[in-house]
């Protein structure tokens, strides 16, 4: 086997992305926030190819995801469809506040933000019973929650689903249904910005792009389906505490690492 073409680019980065994608769906978020990065430390431009690509397999990921939380019935449609509306309308208009605001403040409050989550993951506590919120009551804090984060995610340029799972475990959703839910949040909110991203794109490299899309089906099927059926939430609790962790360094360094 010739090591040389297993180091081209085009064919590391959907090795990678597999990988990416089994551990990510695993935690109801699409990965973004390393196809992004990792496209363009290999010499692809920004613009053009690591902001688009990322932003589709981050959505395949979350839908494919979501069909298989769907099949074990996994997913809390009662906050997840408001918060997902709410995402849809507002990252635009976080978006288009990145002018208004220091672009490193909000990345290093979002660290933090990042990893209290993971303390709080980690620690085990589930709130549901102290803060009693009904059924009618999630609905109304998935459309304030959804627009919130939204705004954030659009400001910064994430998906969101590193921020959408802290909170709805924060309101008692079951760690597994938490993952399942934000798989549905993050597809709804990525199909609202993976169009305009794709017309930059005018000039795919489909051999990348049809790779990466490919790998990151199946690793998102092999791992949504580990965790629907092997996972117990206390291991996906203890692996999402450490991913959280991780990219609130990936923030931080973002911020000011440059």
């Amino acid at each position: 086997m010739d090591l040389g073409v297993l180091a081209q680019p085009v064919v590391l980065a959907p090795v990678l992305f597999f990988f990416v994608a089994l551990l990510f769906s695993m935690l109801g978020m699409g990965g973004g926030q390393l196809y992004v990065p990792i496209l363009f430390w290999m010499g692809f431009d920004f613009t053009t190819q690591a902001v688009p690509l990322g932003i589709l397999l981050n959505v395949i990921v979350g839908g494919s995801s979501t069909v298989t939380y769907v099949r074990e019935q996994l997913v809390d449609w009662r906050i997840g469809i408001p918060f997902g509306i709410a995402m849809i309308v507002f990252a635009p208009l976080g978006a288009y506040a990145t002018t208004w605001f220091p672009t490193e403040t909000i990345v290093a409050i979002l660290a933090l933000f990042t990893a209290a989550a993971a303390v709080f993951i980690a620690s085990g506590y589930q709130p549901r019973e102290e803060l009693g919120f009904s059924r009618r009551a999630e609905t109304g804090v998935g459309l304030g929650g959804g627009s919130v984060l939204g705004f954030f995610a659009g400001l910064i340029g994430q998906g969101g689903g590193v921020f959408v799972v802290p909170l709805l475990y924060m309101l008692g959703i079951e760690a597994k249904v938490a993952a399942a839910t934000s798989a549905l949040v993050i597809t709804g909110a990525g199909l609202s910005s993976v169009v305009s991203h794709l017309a930059i794109a005018s000039t795919p490299i489909w051999d990348l792009w049809i790779g990466c899309s490919i790998a990151v089906l199946a690793g998102s099927q092999v791992g949504s389906r580990l965790m629907a059926t092997r996972l117990e939430s206390e291991t996906i609790k203890k692996i999402f505490g450490v991913v959280l962790f991780g990219i609130a360094i990936v923030l931080l360094y973002q911020a000011f690492g440059a």
